[in-house]
């Protein structure tokens, strides 16, 4: 899974939406979705990323960005800058790891406490 794969997949499951009611709502079919989480698209359509980012409350720099598209006038100054100086250089699988612990972390939040 890419880092953009991973992204869409934690904004769908953020959002509790299943690929077909993605679909529904944004008219991007769901084989090219699954495609999209499973990093099998090469050059993503920026309009469709848009779309998906709208959706899922992410902001469109990010998506682009993880889609690996130049973002003008992000600069060294963003979140993801921060957190990267205070852990340091991580592998892409580093990083696609720590983007599936904290959709999972997110998503115990979500659920709340087990009793």
């Amino acid at each position: 899974m890419s880092r953009l794969g991973v992204l869409l997949a934690a904004g769908r499951k953020g959002k509790n939406l299943t690929l077909r009611a993605v679909e529904k709502i944004t008219g991007i079919s769901n084989a090219y979705l699954s495609q999209l989480e499973n990093g099998a698209v090469q050059e993503p359509s920026p309009v469709m990323l848009g779309k998906l980012s709208d959706l899922y409350e992410i902001p469109y720099a990010t998506t682009l960005e993880f889609a690996g598209y130049p973002v003008p006038g992000t600069g060294k100054s963003n979140t993801a800058s921060s957190i990267a100086a205070r852990i340091g250089p991580v592998s892409e699988e580093e990083e696609v790891a720590l983007l599936e612990y904290l959709e999972f972390l997110r998503s115990k939040r979500k659920r709340g406490p087990v009793r």
